[in-house]
């Protein structure tokens, strides 16, 4: 089912009347409590260390009739990473990494929204960390539309990009005697995302 905009003409103006997705136009809160964002980074070469944010909110508008018009925005907690080791998630949080105090919120919002055959969309944005601001493509999987049974209307979606934390200032690291670094500069982003449509 196609949320976003088709790069095919003929495509995109048969998908714009269909029933099932107009029906999906609306605005939508992003559920943290059924929702994941997640990072994965190379340690030591050898081994991948895997993390999460618990505090972020997000909104979707997605816009069935006119499908180049859904947007998505995203803010983070800096201070809410976890990768299950205290001493770990505290050098994250701290002036080597993302400086939580003086930074506290990693932002996301979309500028643009295209579909590529089937379930697969990708959207662009702004992605800030550390008060810079740089382009982030998320490759999204579209997971479908349900009503919970609590009557909620949900939306569901997974997403995965790739960054370089060296282009957001990102750069403490540490050499290894073997070769090589302690901490990878391609970071692996993953989203997991559940969202309630607005009454």
């Amino acid at each position: 089912m196609s949320i976003f905009s088709r790069k095919d003409t003929e495509t995109a103006t048969t998908d714009a009347v269909r029933p099932e997705l107009a029906a999906l136009t609306g605005d939508y809160t992003i559920d943290p409590a059924h929702s994941t964002i997640g990072f994965v980074a190379r340690h030591a070469m050898v081994t991948n260390v895997k993390g999460s944010f618990q505090d972020f909110t997000g909104t979707l508008h997605l816009d069935g009739t006119d499908p180049s018009r859904s947007t998505a925005s995203l803010d983070v907690v800096m201070d809410s990473i976890e990768t299950g080791n205290a001493d770990r998630d505290g050098h994250l949080k701290s002036s080597d990494f993302f400086k939580a105090d003086e930074f506290p919120a990693m932002t996301f919002r979309s500028t643009k929204a295209e579909a590529l055959g089937g379930d697969d969309y990708r959207i662009t944005g702004d992605l800030t960390i550390l008060g810079t601001t740089r382009p982030l493509t998320i490759d999204l999987e579209f997971n479908g539309a349900a009503k919970d049974p609590f009557g909620n209307e949900r939306v569901g979606f997974e997403g995965k990009a790739e960054i370089l934390r060296s282009e957001w200032g990102l750069t403490w690291n540490a050499a290894l005697e073997t070769g090589g670094v302690l901490v990878s500069d391609k970071i692996k982003l993953n989203f997991d995302i559940s969202a309630i449509r607005n009454a």
